[in-house]
């Protein structure tokens, strides 16, 4: 692991300025509370209840700082560990949290492959690291041995397509600079890049931007010594073998196979489905999703209970109801995808009514929807936002 410690030493990934916290909170996926409720507690967890958490690779702190900023905004108690092998991250890390005045973590150095040693966590954040592993299935391995019963892991791992021309260039070089230092590595390879034919795949990736945002980007995106990516089927593969199975992709949408076809074979599994979405989409870079413990039976929340809660991520009810209340007709555009939101009329007061704290039983009562009616048109509103991420269901605010 030598190579990759000393590449995060010198370029601790992402750049971050821990000052820049006082103007802004990184949002994303996975380890967003209401994500992970949403997908291993099927929308139903106490959360007076402690949230004893594992980030695991942590980095400069993305995830973690989320996470506990998050819940600590909500006013729920948590337990987090930061593990990193790298030392300059792991100051990142800390100066963030600290900047934020942020309780409750404990920060380690060391591999996620002693992971199990630090404990059992009801909830695991592996975010862009796994794939940097020499043996990937240990670490999938170390991290199941680090779960606690009835918990769960949100992961992201590389995807092939979406990354064209990135193996090619981190192949040559890895030839051409060898071991020498990090500095020197990093200078050559962007005098390299500035020759590169307009028609290389990498300057045609839309897809890919880290080399343009600093050097600790272009260095984890171009010159990583160790750096592999998982087709879907691939994924599900070392889930099954390191006793792991998916709950729930964040980005459903990116993976359904009815965006390009019209007719679904019958004798394809849900998996191979996926694989052949992720094939003729071709944009896919990233792999996010959540998983739990294999044959647990864990599956995202779905409305069908009315004690649940909604909410939307990434969208304001109040605005979103209105433009499908008047009759038009939102547009979704999220990793390149995009999508027309076409719902009845009545649905947006249904929207407009989301809170956070109102549970679907509520938001009928207050809008007076007919019993039958409303689950009807509540499936209708559930299909077109759960797929891109929107709508997620969670006790956190209550």
């Amino acid at each position: 692991m030598s190579k990759v410690r000393d590449q995060y030493e010198a370029y601790p990934y992402p750049a971050r300025d821990p000052a820049d916290e006082a103007k802004r909170l990184i949002i994303g996926s996975p380890s967003h509370p209401l994500e992970l409720d949403h997908f291993l507690y099927g929308g139903q967890r106490d959360w007076s209840v402690p949230l004893r958490a594992l980030v695991a690779g942590g980095g400069t702190g993305d995830g973690l700082v989320q996470l506990a900023q998050l819940l600590s905004d909500a006013g729920r108690p948590y337990e987090i560990t930061y593990l990193d092998l790298s030392t300059a991250s792991r100051r990142s890390a800390e100066a963030r949290a600290e900047a934020r005045g942020l309780a409750g973590i404990t920060f380690v150095t060391g591999s996620l492959l002693e992971a199990a040693d630090l404990g059992r966590f009801d909830y695991i954040d592996c975010c862009g690291v796994l794939h940097h592993l020499p043996d990937p299935p240990a670490g999938f391995r170390a991290l199941r041995a680090a779960l606690a019963e009835g918990g769960g892991m949100g992961m992201m791992v590389y995807a092939p397509y979406g990354r064209s021309g990135v193996y090619p260039l981190q192949e040559a070089f890895g030839a051409l600079l060898g071991d020498q230092p990090t500095e020197t590595r990093l200078k050559a390879a962007r005098a390299i890049m500035a020759r590169l034919p307009e028609g290389h795949p990498f300057r045609r990736n839309p897809n890919v931007g880290d080399h343009r945002d600093s050097d600790a980007g272009f260095y984890d995106l171009l010159l990583h010594s160790r750096d592999r990516a998982y087709r879907v089927d691939e994924l599900a593969s070392v889930l099954e073998a390191t006793d792991w199975e998916l709950s729930g992709f964040v980005m459903e949408a990116q993976y359904d196979l009815g965006r390009f076809v019209d007719t679904m074979p019958d004798a394809l599994t849900a998996i191979e489905r996926m694989a052949l979405a992720e094939k003729l989409s071709g944009i896919i870079k990233t792999h996010t999703a959540y998983v739990v413990a294999k044959s647990s039976g864990t599956r995202p929340a779905r409305g069908r209970n009315r004690a649940l809660i909604p909410h939307l991520k990434g969208a304001e009810p109040a605005a979103l109801g209105r433009a499908i209340g008047s009759g038009q007709v939102p547009k979704l555009t999220l990793n390149g995808l995009g999508a027309e939101l076409r719902l009845p009329r009545e649905a947006g007061r249904l929207i407009a009514a989301i809170d956070g704290r109102r549970s679907l039983s509520d938001i009928a009562q207050a809008t007076g929807a007919d019993p039958i009616g409303f689950g009807a048109l509540w499936t209708r509103i559930e299909r077109a936002l759960e797929p891109w991420g929107l709508l997620l269901y969670s006790r956190l605010l209550v």
